[in-house]
């Protein structure tokens, strides 16, 4: 985000006389701000008491987060009616920060979103001979890039089941990064995107942990790279992707996954029909133009004078943010016990005026 006005201005936003600080005194009393936006994976961790209690009438108390309600729950009612908005990867936030945009073939933003009206599978235009004949050269079933080995999800005891399966039908799957013993660096992004691109069938797009339209980056490395994404995580995938293009780890199982994995190898002709929809969509990261970064949003937000003056409030937070079942006390007790072994960091609050 940057200090001061340096990152509205270096993404050439339209609106950069929003002003960033994580100093709280620079205005002497922090209602003068218009947005006091919280770092949620570090405010949830904070007790009610020690956090700010007065606000001017026009300001807006903003819960921010990119990261997964499921890794860092509230777990308690101290956060009702007290966020006004919310800056976050979920498609119902007020503000979004999220990882991709969807455009169609006349390069509009059309998602993702929570209802997508996609094109039917057998109603899209036919994958062309070049692509053809480039996904006829791939070799090897399944790449994973990856550097958490423990996780929420347990994807990893997944992995290894799946990769047990596979077995069956002499197919493996590459694990590169911390977790695997192949290595192919993020420095150099874009061998490794090739190497994706043109040596693997499928891409393990597989979330740390589960939780509503929490979709991170890591389906877009399979979606751009000619890659089947296999898919692994909370959220409603068709907010994401059109049906037919992927398959769902958590649905089919590892047994069916890998019995489905080894049936579109051996079929050319039907894996190549998971690839139809790139005559009609497109995927990028949401930096990538100013019309969908989500600073160069935020910030525009704030000049938005009757979004500002309308007053609004999350009553019931933590239904909203937390997943179902998530606090119960035999989860929240694992959870204490894992939190101990862990050092928490307080990191101050970041604030905005315009």
């Amino acid at each position: 985000m940057g200090q001061g006005q340096e990152g509205f201005i270096n993404r050439n936003c339209p609106k950069t006389n929003c002003y960033v600080t994580s100093n709280r005194s620079y205005l002497g009393d922090y209602t003068n701000f218009d947005a006091i936006v919280f770092a949620g994976p570090e405010v949830v961790q904070i007790k009610k008491k020690y956090l700010p209690h007065r606000r001017s009438i026009h300001q807006k108390y903003v819960f921010a987060s990119i990261e997964s309600s499921d890794n860092y729950p509230v777990c308690s009612s101290r956060f009702n009616n007290y966020f006004n908005w919310t800056w976050t990867y979920k498609l119902d936030s007020d503000a979004q920060w999220g990882y991709m945009a969807i455009r169609d073939t006349e390069n509009k933003v059309i998602g993702p979103k929570a209802d997508m009206h996609w094109m039917k599978l057998d109603e899209m235009a036919p994958v062309s001979e070049e692509l053809r004949y480039k996904l006829k050269n791939k070799t090897k079933a399944a790449a994973w890039f990856v550097s958490s080995c423990i996780s929420r999800s347990r994807r990893h005891s997944y992995v290894l089941d799946l990769a047990a399966e596979l077995t069956k039908y002499d197919l493996k799957i590459d694990i590169y990064g911390d977790c695997g013993n192949l290595k192919c660096s993020r420095d150099n992004e874009e061998e490794c995107n090739k190497m994706i691109e043109r040596e693997y069938f499928f891409y393990l797009s597989f979330e740390n942990s589960f939780a509503k339209d929490y979709v991170t980056e890591k389906l877009l490395y399979p979606l751009r790279n000619l890659a089947v994404p296999i898919v692994y995580g909370g959220a409603n995938y068709s907010r994401f992707m059109p049906d037919g293009i992927y398959l769902n780890a958590r649905e089919l199982g590892p047994k069916r996954l890998a019995e489905k994995m080894n049936e579109l190898i051996e079929d050319q002709k039907k894996y190549a029909e998971y690839f139809k929809w790139r005559n009609h969509y497109s995927y990028h990261k949401r930096h990538e133009t100013v019309e969908t970064d989500d600073y160069c949003k935020f910030c525009s937000l704030l000049f938005d004078e009757t979004l500002v003056k309308t007053k609004s409030v999350y009553k019931n937070f933590k239904k909203w943010w937390d997943p179902p079942y998530r606090c119960s006390r035999r989860r929240r007790r694992k959870d204490m016990q894992n939190e101990r072994r862990k050092r928490v960091v307080f990191r101050p609050k970041i604030s905005f005026y315009r």
